[in-house]
């Protein structure tokens, strides 16, 4: 466990500009689990991303669309095209409606799968589709227009389990993988990505169980800044004590791929939603691994910012 002085990394500037920035699509489940909301902020504060939109996927989506706006409207980043996605039935509750509908008034967005292939169209070859909910969106997308979702750049998905399952985070034997959220939710759409022919770099439970400290939500949470307020109290409506920050590595390995290493594997989905390794040509990269006090000596930083969000 980190102690004292060498898990509170030091507050940065804003890093140096970039001629040619990233650009991106977030798909996101926001508003269940609060990893979302920090994975979006990291966004928001690195320049070397072009956010092109932000969609919303599985459960209420027109309700986490309220959240998206909401949170980009305090941080100064309300021109952020949103857009909702397909609308399911979630078992898993939506933490932080209360702040969602505090927010300003709904409005109509356009809807997700739309919204993704029109840009891709604009864009060819030139997106990174981060994936970091279930894959109801991206599945729709390719079964409407599997031609399109080709010419995206790349996926970076939050999801999946190779050698490690929940709760394995490396201090006792693995327990060995299991079915991740993003993939059982829904195990045709995650099948369809997976043969897509799309490059897919995949963030996995291996290499996401990255825990928020009491320390280091201190330093966060004691900020002052629009966007740690708003993580703040979507951290305390969330309700539990220890974040872990699974979907935030999907957008810190597009900024840094260093962060996690990855191996091409070829991967297949089965019908419970296991994410299995086989033999044939590889299909995706995934990191297997990472360096936690690495990540948060990354990420923290960038969400200490003082200085305005621009966009």
């Amino acid at each position: 466990m980190l102690r004292a002085q060498s898990s509170v990394p030091p507050a940065a500037g804003p890093p140096p500009a970039s001629t040619a920035k990233t650009k991106i699509i977030i798909d996101t489940d926001i508003g269940d689990d609060v990893d979302d909301a920090f994975a979006v902020g990291l966004a928001l504060t690195s320049p070397e991303l072009e956010i092109l939109g932000i969609t919303t996927a599985w459960g209420d989506t027109q309700l986490r669309a309220r959240l998206v706006d909401r949170l980009l409207e305090e941080t100064g980043s309300a021109s952020i095209p949103v857009a909702e996605g397909i609308r399911t039935q979630s078992k898993t509750p939506f933490s932080q409606a209360c702040w969602a509908q505090a927010g300003p008034p709904a409005k109509p967005h356009p809807q997700a799968v739309d919204f993704l292939l029109d840009s891709i169209r604009k864009n060819p070859a030139g997106i990174t589709l981060v994936a970091i909910g279930p894959l109801t969106n991206i599945g729709a997308a390719i079964d409407r227009d599997a031609a399109t979702f080709r010419k995206l750049q790349r996926v970076v998905l939050m999801g999946g389990s190779i050698h490690k399952g929940y709760g394995d985070l490396g201090y006792a034997p693995d327990r060995g993988p299991q079915p991740e959220y993003n993939i059982y939710s829904d195990v045709p759409a995650a099948q369809k990505l997976f043969a897509s022919g799309v490059p897919i770099f995949m963030m996995p439970l291996d290499s996401t169980q990255l825990k928020l400290d009491e320390e280091k939500r201190a330093l966060l949470f004691r900020q002052g800044t629009a966007l740690t307020d708003a993580l703040t109290l979507l951290y305390h409506e969330w309700g539990q004590q220890t974040p872990t920050l699974f979907d935030v590595m999907a957008v810190a390995y597009v900024l840094d791929p260093t962060l996690c290493p990855v191996t091409r594997l070829a991967i297949t989905v089965d019908k419970d939603g296991n994410t299995r390794v086989g033999q044939g040509a590889p299909n995706a990269s995934a990191c297997l691994a990472s360096d936690s006090d690495k990540f948060f000596r990354f990420v923290l930083p960038r969400l200490l910012q003082t200085f305005p969000l621009k966009r």
